[in-house]
Formats: structure tokens, C-alpha cells, sequence
């Protein structure tokens, strides 16, 4: 629980929930203002560019406030949630600053914003802002500074404003600190062109807010309207109009999450990797023997048995054999980093767009441990809980064209790794077996390799090693 010696009113923040990322979408709030929430409860699910992730608060309190609206895109860092961790402060007032002593201290103002902990609040700290150097900055500076710039421009002369804002009092022993203010406020003031430190803030403890910066520009303007000469009506079309689009026949849909974030990959793959790509049809009718056989031992009960399950196994024999596939480019140290695990990764295509989760350490597992993963594998996907861990680390990935009915194709490589495996759909077709021509399961496999690291000779090899474990499953034992 929380002590009566925290903030009263503490701020949840958008975390990292992956490696790097800048920037997460709040899909759905699972409380509301007014609600009683304990400390790893989860109170929103959001999507990042890597997968949906469910959010835990870290305290105790009664919900006082959602920041944003389900469907907002919030950087990371910024408060999406406030709770009253005692359940007895005005939302309008300060979070009291933490007592150092248990007798009771005189009533004052903080010093200064202290360092946040994304999700974690602020910590206690008696530590001074250091002055800001150089002059104080007044709002009556920034008007002249506008009407100067409007001249340099090319509106005609400025005369010297005869009127402007007088600014705020500021008392003479105080110090400028840097302004305070809440990231998104930051942001549209640098959209705006507004520098924080002329903002008259009105906020508590002289936190600025998006008013205070609109009035800045309000001001600003103004001032810049009444003393500047009007410039001609085609010179005041600043805002680029907007096309509009019939939306009886077109539907815009803004990019964003996981396809955004595949669209980014699958650019950088294709024009930073040289991509070549291998085809062979392959007799596949021993394999699907003996993924029904498999499917009645008592090893493999309930776990997922089907095609994939020999064909990702066939893979991992083949990069046995020839351990140069499994490896990455490191441009930064123009390096090639031999892998000498497996993490196998497996597309998924799902609502969001298509990720690619993997196995981790997929050499080491037997063939039940394998279907056990890939059944979790695919159902989280499919339930859209894949975790941004499940998705990073892949060495080299299958993608099964063939649930769609497609033969083959030429698959992207996904960042990082140096091949791909594309199977394709497996069809009854007339193949010569035993020198006759008989109906036979076959199917065609597309292998897509960075042709920094891997040849055509290493290429072709894993590929054919990969068609004859399919062709003869016998060789899983004798090559496994």
C-alpha cells in the first residue's frame, strides 16, 4: 500500500513495453474515473508497433483522471492515467511534497520538477534548478520579435508597437528556471514555433499548459495584426488546402501499429539486404504419411501435428548441416555474426497486420517440445497477446503461403536474419514415382537469402537438404 508520506495524486506513464519504442496506441481503458484500482491491476490494453500489451498499474488509489481516449497514439513518458493514491485531493491541486521528518513542515511550493520513472511517479528530491543563463525573456520581446520578423519577410515596414501584454510578475529574488511543462504541451509548442520560456504559465506550480501556449500565440498575433500593415490576400494562404476525397467510394485508413511497423521493416529489408531467392517442387507424400501416423502417437496427443510441425524440423536439420545460414550482418562493425542457436520464427497473419513471433532455442527442442511451442506460438498470435519479446531475437523465419492456396512466392527477408523459408500450398498432382506417373502430394518450397552472407552454393544446399527431409522423413533420424 501506499504511505501518507507519497504524492497524493500520482501519474501513471506510457512505458517501453518493447525495445526502443516511441510510441503506443491506447486501445481500450478497463477502468473509468471514480474506479478503485490495486496495484497490478491492469487498467488499459494498448498496441505498440510490436503487438497488443495489456498494462498493470503499480499502486493503490482511486482512479481520478484518463488522459487520453481509447484510439489516441501517446508517446512514451507521457501520463496517460492519474490516480488519488489517499482519495482525498482536489484534482486541481498540487501532489504535496514528501516530508522528510515526521514533524509537520511550514506550507510551501516545490523548488523544482523533480526526475520521473516512467509508470513510477516522482521521486522525493530537495534538489534547486540551476538558473537558466542569459536574460529574462518578457512577452512584450516576443511581440516585437514578430512584428521584426514579419518585416524580414517581405510584409512591409513595422512600426514599434505602441501596446502589448504586460507579463506576469515575477518576483525579484526568484530565479528563471527551465519552463514546466507536460510533453505533449512541449510538442505543440515546437509545433507552433513558441519558445516555453516567454509563456506566462497558469497552471499549478507554474506548470505551463496548451491554453497558456495558445494564448502566446493568440498574443503574438495579434500584436503583429494591429501594427503590420495587412499583407495582399494571396499572401496570407498559408495552410495548404485539403483535397477532399469521396467517402462514398474510398475509405482511408491512417497507418499505424503493427502494419505500420511492418511496412518500415519490409522497406528497410528490401533496400538494404540483396534478396536472392531459390525454388524446388518437392514429393511430399511420405511427410504427409507420417504427420497422420504422428498424429495418433501418444507422445503428441493434444499438441499441434500437421505439416509445418516436420517442415520447421526439416529446417532446423539443414541448418545443422550448414550452420552459415543461421547468422546476421552487422553493418556498424562489418561483421557477419554466425548464430549458433535457433530462434525460429513463424508469420502470422492476425487482425493487425502480420508479426512474426519465434521459437526460442528451437534446435534444442525434441519434436513434441517443438509442436507444444508452436501451438502456443500460433494461438497467442492468433489471440492477439503475442508479447514484444516473443518477437525479437528471430534468427530465421518460415512463412506458409500455402493456408492461403498459394503455390509459392518470394518472401521479404525479416530484419536481422539472413533467410526465409515460403511453403507453399501442398496439392495432389501427377508426379513420376518409381518411374510411372501417379498422383502424389507435392508442394514447392522458395528459399529468400541475403546474398551479403550466403551464397548460391550454401543457399541451394539448405534448400535441397530441406526437400530431401520432406521427401524422405526417414532422414530426420539418420541426419537429426
Amino acid at each position: 500500500m501506499t504511505t501518507m508520506t507519497e504524492a497524493s495524486v500520482r501519474e501513471f506513464r506510457m512505458p517501453d513495453v518493447g525495445e526502443g519504442l516511441t510510441e503506443a496506441e491506447i486501445l481500450k481503458w478497463y477502468v473509468q474515473p471514480g474506479d478503485t484500482v490495486t496495484d497490478g491491476q491492469v487498467v488499459c490494453e494498448v498496441e505498440t508497433a510490436k503487438a497488443a500489451v495489456e498494462l498493470p498499474i503499480p499502486y493503490d488509489g482511486v482512479v481520478r483522471e484518463l488522459r487520453f481516449a481509447e484510439g489516441t497514439t501517446v508517446d512514451v513518458g507521457t501520463a496517460i492515467i492519474a490516480v488519488d493514491v489517499a482519495g482525498g485531493t482536489a484534482a486541481d491541486e498540487p501532489a504535496a511534497t514528501p516530508a522528510p521528518a515526521p514533524a509537520p513542515e511550514p506550507e510551501k511550493k516545490p523548488e523544482g520538477r523533480q526526475p520521473v520513472l516512467v509508470g513510477y511517479g516522482v521521486a522525493a528530491s530537495s534538489t534547486k534548478r540551476r538558473p537558466r543563463k542569459g536574460p529574462e525573456v518578457t512577452v512584450a520581446e516576443v511581440a516585437v520579435r514578430s512584428v521584426v520578423q514579419q518585416e524580414l519577410n517581405g510584409h512591409g515596414p513595422a512600426p514599434v508597437p505602441t501596446s502589448v501584454p504586460a507579463p506576469a510578475p515575477v518576483p525579484a529574488a526568484e530565479d528563471r528556471s527551465r519552463p514546466l511543462a507536460k510533453p505533449p504541451v512541449r510538442k505543440l509548442a515546437k509545433d507552433l514555433g513558441v519558445d516555453l520560456a516567454t509563456v506566462t504559465p497558469s497552471g499549478p506550480d507554474g506548470v505551463i499548459t496548451r491554453e497558456d501556449v495558445h494564448a502566446a500565440v493568440t498574443a503574438a498575433t495579434a500584436v503583429a495584426t494591429t501594427e503590420v500593415p495587412q499583407p495582399a490576400a494571396p499572401e496570407t494562404a498559408v495552410t495548404p488546402a485539403v483535397v477532399p476525397h469521396d467517402t462514398a467510394r474510398e475509405t482511408r485508413v491512417p497507418v499505424k501499429g503493427v502494419r505500420k511497423a511492418t511496412a518500415a521493416a519490409m522497406v528497410g529489408s528490401a533496400f538494404t539486404a540483396p534478396h536472392v531467392t531459390e525454388f524446388v517442387t518437392v514429393d511430399v507424400t511420405r511427410t504427409m504419411k507420417l504427420v497422420e501416423e504422428l498424429k495418433q502417437d501418444k507422445d503428441l496427443q493434444g499438441l499441434r501435428v500437421n505439416p509445418l510441425l516436420l517442415i520447421a524440423k526439416a529446417l532446423l536439420v539443414a541448418i545443422r548441416r550448414n550452420p552459415d545460414i543461421n547468422a546476421s550482418w552487422d553493418e556498424a562493425n562489418q561483421e557477419i555474426v554466425l548464430k549458433h542457436y535457433v530462434n525460429l520464427g513463424i508469420a502470422a497473419a492476425t487482425p493487425r497486420g502480420l508479426i512474426v513471433p519465434n521459437i526460442k532455442d528451437a534446435h534444442a527442442k525434441t519434436l513434441p517440445q517443438l509442436a507444444e511451442a508452436l501451438g502456443e506460438l500460433v494461438g497467442t498470435a492468433r489471440d492477439g497477446r503475442t508479447s514484444p519479446t516473443a518477437m525479437q531475437g528471430g534468427t530465421v523465419t518460415i512463412t506458409n503461403v500455402g493456408v492461403f492456396g498459394i503455390d509459392t512466392g518470394t518472401p521479404i527477408l525479416n530484419p536481422g536474419e539472413a533467410a526465409i523459408l515460403a511453403v507453399g500450398a501442398i496439392k495432389l498432382q501427377p508426379w513420376v514415382h518409381k518411374g510411372k506417373v501417379k498422383p502424389r502430394q507435392v508442394t514447392t518450397l522458395a528459399l529468400s537469402f541475403d546474398h551479403r552472407l550466403v551464397d548460391g552454393e550454401l543457399g541451394s544446399k539448405v534448400l535441397a537438404d530441406i526437400a530431401a527431409v520432406l521427401e524422405q522423413p526417414k532422414r530426420l533420424i539418420t541426419w537429426g
